[in-house]
């Protein structure tokens, strides 16, 4: 049984904070759930779909999140619990559903899970989503543990059912990736089957439906902030002058902090945990008992810029700061340190940072930028594009995934990226103001989660370039999830269907498509000439699975590859390719018979044909 479906209440776990609250839906008696994967989320997703397979939950690897809002959405308007689970940048794909789902509201509760990624840990950007809750007019709620993240999704279902409207509930990565000790709760059984009633003069919205609707919103906005007012989630500790406004993980900073400098007795703490809407009774209280106030908040000034206006318009003139010179800053992740450090600088407290532990003497650890693996398919593809583009002015946009890691040398193959999807949206626009020859890169999973329209545009508008679709079998960069071209047998799961790149290609209308194996280096070399010296959309479809990816499926494995004794040292190999599994010693090149796959890339392009097949354990260990 998975650990997560443990039903024994009172029983102490260590999880991860995503374990945390996957175990917090279950026991708020979630029944369907819906994600597209993305990082820092992911691990909420992976548990979900094993639990699926041994509970009455209903999950869903959707093909984007908006495709994911929406079919919770329409579980939710059933009356059924539902939960929609995404990294930050995916409410943007979103965003079309939510604001009017905002609108709609719902029957059962929703919990719209908004995984935020300070520092881009794995991101393009680090947007602060407390605005989407501002903008949609839904409320916010923002946990400060591990615990608390399990112990607070159980009062947002009841909350979204209370109010009829979904409720995001904001993590952070130092969230998501901590790891705490949790207390089971009782598991409520969910209510899988819902019962839709029509109403469509509520849930059709067109124009005059719309605005008495965004009455309704406005109506719920106000009973949700007299919730807040009251909510646990909020609250005030400590004693003094001086305040601190804090939310989110930055309230065990400042609440560490406050310990650590001793002044418990002069300070009082605020901790926002029902964030929007903010309770604005409850903030200006305790602003007038305070002498200052700094506002600790990763990311945007959301909290200070709105208790600036409280304090406003009650007449108050203390001083209220956050983010500014000297103090806290927009960028990143904050860390104890900082905080301390802010706290103790605002307040006027005397303070000396512990002193620098004295590396003078350790030699400096070798930067380790991130790297496509060890037999990756995207390194040969890249590596092939090249060759066959030499003489070529070139330009490459790229997309979110592994085969983002194409942008460093000496693969260099990614040239603009700006969110999902892009590549084939950008590649047209390139191409028509460029004389270059423009080629674009995008995975398997991004394709069907938003490169398919780009690639319609792009017919549509009869453009000149090519489209290299890396299909790796997997949602590979967030942890080998399925995606719609994933054979689910491989999975031992049956009900499933595979949708084909190659016939969706063909029938967007694409004339000129070709299939390449990118271990067969030649072969995949001239038909990438062919391709792009087509003119108008040519699409070539790399096809080879995963190499991790593999390995999990257990999949057969081929043998390794040595450097011979024909080998002259020209380090073509590394100077072309660079997989992680060469490395040097006393100037030669060695392979790294662990590392090595076998793919046979690295032999196919060695001028002296000096990297050979494993045969005998000498042979392994570079003899």
């Amino acid at each position: 049984m998975h650990k997560l479906l443990t039903d024994n209440p009172g029983e102490k776990m260590m999880l991860l904070g995503n374990e945390a609250i996957a175990r917090g839906a279950i026991e708020a008696g979630v029944a369907f759930a819906s994600t597209y994967p993305g990082t820092p989320s992911s691990e909420i997703s992976t548990n979900f779909f094993h639990m699926a397979r041994e509970s009455d939950l209903y999950f869903e690897y959707c093909t984007n999140e908006k495709i994911a809002m929406e079919v919770a959405a329409a579980a939710a308007n059933s009356g059924v619990r539902s939960m929609c689970v995404m990294k930050h940048v995916g409410v943007n794909v979103a965003a079309d559903a939510l604001m009017t789902l905002a609108y709609v509201g719902v029957k059962g509760g929703m919990v719209i899970l908004s995984a935020d990624d300070p520092y881009m840990f794995s991101s393009q950007n680090e947007q602060d989503n407390r605005y989407y809750a501002k903008l949609s007019g839904l409320p916010m709620l923002e946990p400060s543990s591990v615990e608390e993240a399990k112990e607070m999704l159980p009062y947002a279902f009841d909350l979204s059912e209370k109010l009829h409207e979904p409720v995001f509930f904001r993590t952070t990565t130092r969230i998501n990736h901590s790891s705490g000790v949790i207390t089971l709760g009782e598991i409520r059984k969910p209510a899988t089957k819902g019962d839709f009633k029509k109403d469509p003069l509520n849930l059709v919205v067109v124009p005059a439906v719309a605005r008495h609707l965004h009455i309704k919103l406005l109506e719920n906005y106000d009973a949700a902030r007299e919730l807040a007012e009251k909510s646990e989630s909020n609250f005030v500790s400590g004693s003094g002058s001086w305040g601190i406004i804090c939310n989110g993980v930055s309230y065990s900073y400042a609440n560490d902090a406050i310990n650590d400098l001793d002044i418990a007795d002069k300070t009082r703490l605020l901790r926002i945990g029902f964030s929007h809407p903010l309770p604005p009774a409850l903030i200006k209280d305790f602003l007038k008992n305070c002498e200052k106030v700094l506002i600790v908040e990763e990311g945007e000034p959301y909290m200070e810029e709105a208790v600036k206006a409280m304090a406003q318009e009650e007449g108050l003139t203390l001083p209220i700061n956050g983010k500014k010179e000297g103090l806290f800053t927009r960028l990143y992740e904050y860390d104890p340190a900082q905080v301390k450090k802010c706290i103790a600088a605002y307040f006027g407290i005397p303070y000396t940072p512990p002193a620098a532990i004295d590396v003078s003497d350790v030699p400096q650890v070798p930067q380790r930028p991130p790297t496509l693996c060890a037999g990756c398919s995207h390194r040969a593809t890249y590596l092939e594009v090249k060759r066959a583009t030499e003489g070529m002015e070139t330009i490459f946009p790229s997309d979110i995934g592994c085969y983002t890691l194409g942008l460093l040398p000496p693969l260099s193959a990614a040239d603009f990226l700006i969110c999902m999807g892009s590549s084939t949206g950008t590649v047209g626009g390139f191409s028509q103001v460029n004389d270059k020859k423009v080629i674009s890169f995008i995975g398997d999973s991004t394709f069907f989660h938003s490169g398919i329209p780009g690639l319609i545009n792009a017919v549509y508008n009869n453009h000149d370039f090519t489209l290299v679709i890396l299909d790796n079998g997997t949602t590979a960069m967030t942890g080998h999830q399925p995606h719609p071209g994933v054979d689910m047998t491989q999975l031992n799961m049956e009900g499933y269907n595979k949708v084909s790149i190659e016939n969706v290609v063909r029938a967007i209308g694409v004339e000129h498509v070709t299939v390449i194996k990118p271990y067969k280096v030649k072969k995949s070399i001239e038909s990438i000439k062919e391709a792009v010296n087509y003119e108008g959309v040519s699409v070539i479809i790399s096809e080879e699975v995963c190499a991790l990816y593999a390995n999990a499926l257990k999949l057969p494995k081929r043998k390794p590859f040595y450097v011979g004794d024909k080998c002259e040292n020209h380090k073509t190999c590394i100077s072309s390719l660079a997989c992680p599994a060469f490395y040097i010693w006393n100037d030669r090149v060695r392979i790294d018979a662990n590392l090595c796959t076998g793919c046979a890339v690295c032999a196919q392009i060695c001028p002296e044909n000096a990297i050979r097949r494993v045969k005998t354990e000498a042979d392994a260990q570079g003899h």
